[in-house]
């Protein structure tokens, strides 16, 4: 790899710590081409994404960056998961040390706050942004639905009620 190959690595990677809402890092050795597939898969499903790049080059573009703590991370065989979503790589990592035990999973950064190894499955752990948009529509139709409930109620009340004195009309 040239020098212009270098730093344009370098930049994309300064790009991509300065964008994530969350950094994860992993060491990766004795996954084969297959699981790292899988792994950069279920990443692209969720919203995240999957970067090997050489440590060196990483912690040059780390400089300055607010997830600066993942450098001590960085040695030996090392992946980055990352996401805008604050939840979305953590929890593909999670998910998928589960399955493979092979992916031995560091810590990382949710913006300038470090993550150890417990920090990111807490936040694996964590509803994600389309979850909590979901739970936040919930809660603002719920009022309106009892409001509809409540206005059609007394309504059906009544018919039953009428349907029921016929009834008894009709049988005496």
């Amino acid at each position: 790899m040239d020098r212009a190959q270098k730093e344009k690595v370098v930049e994309e990677l300064g790009q991509i710590f300065e964008s994530s809402g969350v950094v994860v890092v992993a060491h990766y050795e004795g996954l084969t081409v297959a699981e790292m597939q899988d792994l950069r898969g279920r990443a692209r499903d969720a919203g995240a994404s999957v970067r090997v790049a050489k440590n060196r080059l990483a912690k040059i573009a780390l400089e300055g960056r607010p997830c600066e703590s993942i450098k001590t991370y960085l040695e030996g065989m090392t992946v980055l998961t990352y996401s805008e979503d604050p939840v979305a790589a953590a929890k593909v990592v999670e998910d998928f040390a589960k399955d493979n035990s092979k992916l031995q999973i560091l810590g990382g950064a949710m913006g300038t706050d470090p993550l150890d190894r417990a920090g990111v499955e807490a936040v694996s752990k964590m509803p994600s942004r389309d979850e909590l948009i979901a739970q936040i529509a919930s809660c603002i139709g719920a009022p309106a639905s009892n409001i509809a409930g409540a206005i059609g109620a007394p309504a059906s009340n009544i018919a039953s009620i009428l349907s029921t004195i016929e009834e008894k009309a009709e049988a005496a």
